[in-house]
Order: structure tokens, then sequence, then C-alpha cells
């Protein structure tokens, strides 16, 4: 897998090979790079108790299940460039305090409002901590085939938090209440905090231009319009203020562009895009991780809402899922070294389709089932994508398309909650509306109406016979919302597999070196 190359580090000469302490230093690094995606795995089978006990809107519920990933990938370029300057341990350091400190916050939000304040927070540490780490690994490993071999197991480090996140998020939410599971980045992030000054070599790029503030408020100002009119346009429909948002954005993005092409040193080098590969690359992992993220948090819900099952016994039929992905991350370098990129990222893709088609059909076997066949099929995408894009940059502007990418990859993650689950929401609004029992009182219909968390709530106070028959409704019209998010995220994935076979399909097999 070919890695960021950067600016060699003038205060500390490492060995050509890694020794000790460099492993050492690279167990510190995956720490928190397991928690990032653990923390999306807990926060999504915590959603039915936090909706019952802090009562948030449909509107709220999204932003506080999108805002980390939303705020991540908008600040991602910001704190690679920050990081070159300052250095990236202490980027890594300071992001690792914010993990704690909005881990806190989160754990103990007494409203909706505090809890998506903390999440935004969480967002803006990640885009600290994630960047550092893959940095600092380029940085430590300088021999090829050792760096590959620890970038892999840093991919790998993703999907063992994807595996245990759930888990671990069961068992506590079994015994505590939902906000002990953002407690999870306390204890994790403590020991980066007090071995990294110890275990990692810092680095800074002596190179390195100052930040255009004018550019990153820009950059934020083209996203954050544009990912709330998606948002509003899945729940209400076209309205004017809502298409007004995506223009607003639309044009904001237009002076991003204008200002990038007039900097010395800008924020992102747009001469990138040039390269078919590396456009090919982030359009991968956009629409990639859009279609996953799409149905992959709706999953833990469906399972507890419709399939009845405990926060435990969830975590436990979520596991298989973070398998698949486990496994098809192990399986794409091997793959790739004989295989055209683009076929293997394809073949990945059919399986995501099976898998589309298997979330269609009731029950927690073919869910969980659909779920593992979508996270082993996208993981091409998500070992591949960042490979493919630093590779077709220049050496010079490896880290910045490093940072890209997974802004791409980060993004994605966030628009498919955004838009695909905002379908979803649509049509369970619609379906509860229209099935609901006559003789609901009109506070209870829209409680019912907003979650499926509201609705089991309205229908413990109500008479037994009308209360069954409104959650009756209301689980028949989420699984319809699910099933129409697997539809959307199936179009995505045929949407990916034409960008990759129109802008990768020349790129020859990746050697075994990097």
């Amino acid at each position: 897998m070919t890695s960021t190359t950067t600016a060699p580090d003038t205060s500390e000469a490492l060995p050509t090979r890694a020794g000790p302490r460099q492993w050492l230093g690279l167990a510190v690094l995956l720490l928190p790079v397991t928690l990032m995606t653990a923390d999306l795995g807990v926060l999504w089978l915590a959603t039915p108790y936090l909706t019952a006990d802090l009562r948030p809107s449909s509107s709220e519920l999204l932003w506080t299940t999108d805002m980390y990933g939303f705020m991540t990938a908008g600040f991602l370029v910001i704190m690679g460039t920050l990081g070159d300057r300052i250095g990236r341990r202490k980027l890594l350091l300071a992001g690792s305090v914010g993990v704690i400190a909005a881990s806190l916050l989160a754990a103990y939000a007494p409203n909706p409002t505090t809890l998506i304040v903390a999440r935004a927070l969480l967002g803006v540490a990640g885009a600290a901590v994630l960047p550092s780490t893959l940095a600092l690994i380029s940085h430590m490993f300088a021999d090829a085939r050792q760096r590959a071999t620890a970038i892999a197991m840093w991919v790998t480090a993703l999907s063992v938090g994807i595996a245990i996140g759930p888990v671990i998020g069961g068992v506590l939410l079994n015994s505590f209440w939902w906000g002990s599971v953002f407690l999870l980045g306390v204890p994790v992030m403590i020991p980066v905090v007090l071995l990294a000054p110890l275990l990692l070599p810092e680095y800074r790029d002596p190179s390195a231009g100052r930040i255009d503030l004018p550019s990153a408020g820009l950059f934020l100002l083209a996203i954050l319009p544009v990912v709330y009119g998606i948002k509003k346009l899945a729940e209400f429909g076209p309205e004017g203020s809502h298409l007004a948002a995506i223009a607003v954005g639309a044009v904001f993005a237009v002076l991003f562009v204008r200002r990038q092409n007039r900097l010395a040193t800008p924020l992102l080098d747009l001469r990138l895009f040039s390269s078919r590969a590396f456009t090919g690359a982030l359009l991968a992992l956009l629409l990639g991780m859009m279609a996953l993220n799409g149905i992959e948090y709706l999953v833990p819900q469906y399972l507890l809402a419709i399939g009845g099952l405990t926060p435990l016994a969830a975590g436990l039929w979520l596991l298989p899922g973070a398998a698949g992905l486990v496994l098809g991350s192990q399986l794409t370098p091997v793959l790739a070294r004989r295989v055209r990129p683009a076929h293997v990222i394809l073949a990945g893709l059919a399986f995501t389709l099976i898998g589309f088609w298997l979330s269609t059909v009731d029950g927690v076997v073919a869910v969980s089932l659909g779920l593992t066949l979508v996270m082993f099929g996208i993981a091409p995408i998500s070992v591949l994508g960042t490979a493919l894009a630093v590779g077709s940059a220049p050496a010079e502007k490896a880290g910045s398309a490093a940072a890209t990418g997974q802004t791409a990859y980060d993004l994605g993650l966030a628009l498919g909650i955004a838009g695909t689950g905002s379908v979803a929401v649509a049509v369970y609004r619609d379906d509860v509306a229209s099935a609901a029992p006559a003789g609901i009182p009109a506070e209870a219909l829209a409680s019912a109406r907003d979650t499926i968390g509201g609705a089991t709530d309205a229908a413990a106070r109500l008479p037994e016979a009308l209360g069954a028959d409104l959650l009756t409704a209301a689980r028949d019209a989420f699984a319809s919302g699910f099933h129409s998010a697997s539809l959307v995220s199936a179009g995505l994935a045929l949407l990916t597999a034409v960008a990759v076979a129109a802008l990768l399909r020349r790129i020859p097999p990746i050697g075994g070196g990097e």
C-alpha cells in the first residue's frame, strides 16, 4: 500500500529500519485510530436510549450522529497544515486532550444541543488526531516494507474499532446510562498523552506554508450549508430556504477554488485534481463511504427497534460486519499486487450490491448478513482509495493528497447519514402519519412521527391496544425507511462503479514493494 512521504525531520534522526521503539510507538498510535471508529459504533447503539432521555427531534438526532464525521472532514486539511507547522506529535497530543474533554462533555450532556456541540468538538479533535497518526507512521517507518505493514495495521485498527465498539457499548448500556459509551475516549486517550512524548518522534515540515485562515473559513462555509440543505430537503422536501442553503454553499465553494488558484501555498493544491487516478480515488472514497454509512448507522437501530434485541445482543450481531471489513482490508493489498485496483474495487462493489439487496429483506439474520457483505465489499475502496490518491501525487504533495483523501472519506461518511439517512427519516415520517391508528392524541402522534424512540415512548403512555397499534405502525415505517435507504445506497454503489471504471481502469496492479 502506498504511503505518504514527508520532508525529513531535522531534529530526530531515525534508523533506516524500525526497531522496538518504533513498533511500540505504532501501538500507541493505533489506540486513537481504534477509538475513532469504536466511537461511531457505540453511538449507534446508544441512540434509542439518548433519544428517550434527551428527546431530540429527528433533525437534532441526525445532527448528533453525523456531526462528528462532518466536522472531521471539514477540519482535516486545516489540521494537516497546522501539524506541518507546529509538529505532528504536538498536534496529536493536543487532539488527544481535546478528545478527553469532549468525551466528558458528551457523556454528561443535559440536552441535545450540548450533545451536538460535544460531537462537533470531538470531530475537530479527531481531525487533529487521525492525520497525525498516519503522518507519524510514514516518518517512523522509512523501510518500504515495514511502512506497508504499519499502514496495513493502521487500516486494520479502523476495522477493529468497528468490531469492538458495539460489543463494549452493549456491555456499558446493559449496566450504565447512555452517556457511559462516550467515556470510552478517556481511558483510551490517557495512555496516548502519557506515552507519546516517550515513544514518538517529533516531526515538522520546515517548508510548510502558513495557514491561510480565509481559505479555512471558505472551506467550512462551502460544506456546512450544502449538508444542511441536503438534510432539510430529505426531511421536508424542496423549500426555498433549503435550496438557498445549497446555493450559498456552492457560491462559497467557487470562492474557495478561486482563492486556492491565486495562493502560492494554497490550503488545497487543486492541481492534484488534474490526475485521473487522484480524482477517481477521491470519488470512490466519497461515494463508497456515502453508500456504506447510509445504512450502517441504521442497522443497530433496526436490530434494537425491529429485532427486539438487547444492546449486547445487537452488538454481537454487528460483529460479522466488522469481521467482513477486517477480512476485506487484509485481502485487498494481496489481490492488488496481481489484479488492477479498479477490478478489485469493482468486484467488491458486486458484493455490496448483494448486501444492499439482503438489507431489504426483513429479519435480523438477513440484515446482519447484508451488512457483512456490504462492509466486505467496501473494504477495497477504503484501502486502495487513499493509496491511489497518495501514489498519484508528486512526492512533495503526498501529505496534502493524503489529507484530501481522508477528507473525502470522512465527508462521504457524513453525507451518507445526512443524505441517505434523511431519506429513511422522510419515509418513516410519512408512513407513520398515514398508518397510525385513529384516535391517537396529536401530541403522541407528533412524538411518534419524530423518531422510533419517540413512538415507543408515546405508545407506553397510551391504552394498551392503541399503543400496540401505534408501535406496530412505527416499526413497519422504520423498516420501510431502512429498505428505502438500502436502495438509495445501492444506487450510490452503482454510481461508484461507474466512476471507478471510467477513471481508474488503466491503473496497473500495485507491486509488493509499497
